[in-house]
């Protein structure tokens, strides 16, 4: 099955052009808002007699529906399908040989694909070496672990980008105005801070229902 080999700049370029687009802006401008609070009709007195079940309705400011979409797009993302990752020795191999591991896998929310990412950078490492998506020893950076992730069956390329279009998101929140790759190799930079901003990048495409 061909694929594309992304680069992490080209990743990094893929995920910026994405967070640029009006179209992205829409969906993550506000999202930490709650939608205003629809003015609440006059209803007319109730009828005297017996009170009704359904009269508690009648005291809510959004309808229940809604009610339920928006505790349930709250909630977190569930955890990944435990599928075992690859060993030691399987970090080491090129990806295209995990590439049958995507046969019959659907898609994915960006924020699932990021846990698989977190998984991959937790049990085969992180490192920042300048313009490499790995090292000899199968540590991945940021933007590797997304391919890898990819590359074992978790999303699509188009959830890669959205998934990266997220992580600048939360960069941006951070502060940090450049773009994923000079982030993860900035001198400084650790493992645990990888770890943190995949989490926090999980936490919010989470609470966007993504």
């Amino acid at each position: 099955m061909a694929t594309a080999v992304l680069t992490p700049d080209q990743l990094d370029g893929q995920a910026a052009r994405l967070h640029d687009t009006q179209a992205w802006q829409q969906i993550v401008t506000g999202w930490e808002h709650t939608a205003a609070e629809p003015t609440p009709a006059l209803a007319p007195a109730p009828a005297p007699g017996p009170a009704r079940v359904s009269d508690w309705r009648g005291m809510l400011s959004v309808p229940v529906d809604q009610l339920i979409d928006d505790t349930l797009r709250a909630l977190p993302a569930p955890p990944p399908h435990e599928r075992p990752l690859p060993g030691r020795l399987g970090a080491m191999l090129p990806d295209r040989v995990h590439l049958w591991r995507r046969v019959g896998q659907s898609d994915l929310r960006p924020s699932v694909h990021l846990g698989h990412a977190r998984q991959i950078l937790a049990a085969w490492g992180w490192q920042n070496t300048p313009y490499r998506l790995r090292n000899a020893r199968g540590a991945r950076c940021v933007c590797g672990a997304m391919i890898s992730a990819h590359r074992l069956g978790y999303g699509s390329l188009d959830t890669v980008d959205r998934a990266g279009a997220w992580l600048i998101t939360e960069l941006r929140a951070q502060g940090w105005p450049g773009l994923i790759g000079p982030w993860n190799r900035h001198p400084g930079r650790t493992a645990a801070d990888a770890l943190a901003l995949v989490d926090a990048t999980i936490r919010r495409a989470s609470l966007a229902g993504q």
